[in-house]
């Protein structure tokens, strides 16, 4: 057993920082990095990309990342778990391989953890009586079965640790849960057992600190101002040991920081309830969670308890739910608030005569409250505003109307009314999230590991 076992993450999300994971491998020891790179809507993006080609359906990003990591982490032994694979873990896993032989390397074993996209068995599951109702309103699935675009399970972090026992360096998943990315490297180092409720809660609050990146680090901190040097902030790391403590700790030179606040902030980041967060793996009591300033950037996590998992996993599912367009105009000159406010309502009226009514409309002023309403008075005087207007409906040809509309305003309206950026809006379909529970005697999940 290796004590302490060092877990950093260098992405939070499809499109963080590609230079994160580069420097978190030159910047000191780490035994294993973890990448997470989907959400739900990202789901719905790759199924489709794979629809339109076998080949397709996984994070390219990832693929360019490990031309670039795959010499130093084969060279320090580094362990890489992505969640990388989207609806594709096969493609993504060869797409790698091509790589390592691109570069000459050979020795490279990666695991791909497969059976969480159910999206292809939903017809065979709602057959047999499987509801998959919508976890907060109840509504049947069945309503909207011509609608759907992705369903992906959130599996159980077991099934990574059999890919690290099966000698996996690169570990590559579908839709594992983000705390799951850090927790199965604690269960394999350690030996926790899957009854451990105390270990493997304290383990994936782990996952949940650095889930996110750099944001555990002083990234969306709310006093930003104390975060000293942005622009070179670190990504953390996880010194993990066998009894659930852990430190959350970044490596010396880089920016941001790593203090009791920072950490406190992100575990109250998505948390639901605070005394059963539930996971595949465990059910979490947060208001167990102890933090102790260890160092200067560095901090202690203790006293973690948990409780037995349910019997279901969380269920994402993504379908179309109409569309919608926006655009903008910049408006300028002496009362430009109230001439914002006329084009408002210019638009508005012109869309009614040409009978275009939608199921729902959006009107901002932008940097006066189109983020927080009402909240605050305007000023008397404002020389400068941008309109903000948005709909959205069932129809795609009234959503194709209202972008017809808005560049007349620069000629045929008050004065002052400039910036059209970005062209004609066009209607843009809208993809919705649909949470489910189902049960986990119905999932099965498959782990292969492959030599170049």
């Amino acid at each position: 057993m290796r004590e302490p076992v060092l877990i950093a993450n260098g992405q939070g999300f499809w499109g963080d920082s590609v230079d994160a994971p580069v420097r978190l491998i030159e910047g000191g020891p780490v035994h294993y990095i973890t990448l997470d790179y989907l959400a739900e809507v990202t789901m719905s993006i790759m199924q489709r990309q794979k629809q339109r080609n076998p080949q397709k359906g996984y994070a390219t990003d990832f693929v360019h990342l490990m031309n670039e990591m795959l010499p130093a982490i084969m060279d320090k032994n580094i362990k890489v778990i992505a969640s990388a694979g989207g609806v594709n873990p096969i493609a993504c896993r060869e797409a790698v391989f091509d790589v390592a032989r691109t570069l000459g390397l050979s020795g490279l074993k990666i695991g791909i953890v497969e059976g969480d996209d159910i999206f292809y068995r939903l017809p065979e599951l709602m057959e047999s009586g499987t509801e998959l109702n919508h976890k907060q309103t109840g509504q049947p699935l069945t309503e909207l079965k011509d609608k759907i675009l992705s369903a992906n399970v959130y599996i159980s972090s077991f099934a990574i640790v059999e890919a690290l026992q099966k000698g996996a360096q690169v570990i590559i998943t579908g839709r594992a849960t983000d705390p799951g990315l850090v927790l199965a490297p604690m269960i394999h180092e350690f030996g926790w057992k899957a009854d451990d409720w105390d270990e493997l809660a304290a383990g994936t609050v782990a996952g949940h600190i650095i889930e996110c990146g750099a944001q555990a680090c002083g990234g969306n901190f709310t006093r930003w101002w104390e975060v000293p040097d942005y622009a070179n902030i670190g990504y953390p790391i996880v010194e993990a040991y066998s009894d659930g403590t852990f430190y959350v700790t970044k490596q010396p030179g880089t920016g941001g920081m790593v203090t009791v606040d920072t950490v406190s902030e992100q575990i109250v980041y998505e948390m639901g309830d605070p005394k059963g967060y539930i996971s595949p793996d465990v059910r979490v009591d947060f208001t167990t969670i102890q933090l102790e300033r260890a160092g200067k950037d560095r901090v202690k996590v203790f006293g973690i308890k948990g409780a037995p998992n349910t019997d279901s996993y969380k269920v994402s599912i993504s379908y179309r739910h109409g569309f919608k367009a926006s655009g903008s105009l910049t408006i300028s000159g002496p009362n430009a608030y109230e001439k914002a406010q006329k084009c408002a309502e210019i638009i508005w009226e012109r869309l009614k005569r040409a009978g275009c009514s939608f199921e729902e409309t959006s009107t901002e002023y932008v940097g006066l409250n189109s983020s927080h309403g009402d909240i605050t008075p305007i000023p008397d005087q404002i020389n400068e505003v941008v309109l903000r207007l948005g709909v959205r409906d069932s129809h795609e040809r009234k959503i194709a109307r209202f972008g017809k509309e808005i560049a007349p305003l620069i000629t045929n309206g008050p004065p002052g009314v400039t910036g059209f950026a970005g062209g004609r809006p066009k209607p843009q379909e809208i993809v919705a999230f649909w949470p489910a529970l189902i049960p986990k005697s119905l999932i099965e999940t498959t782990v292969t590991v492959e030599e170049v």
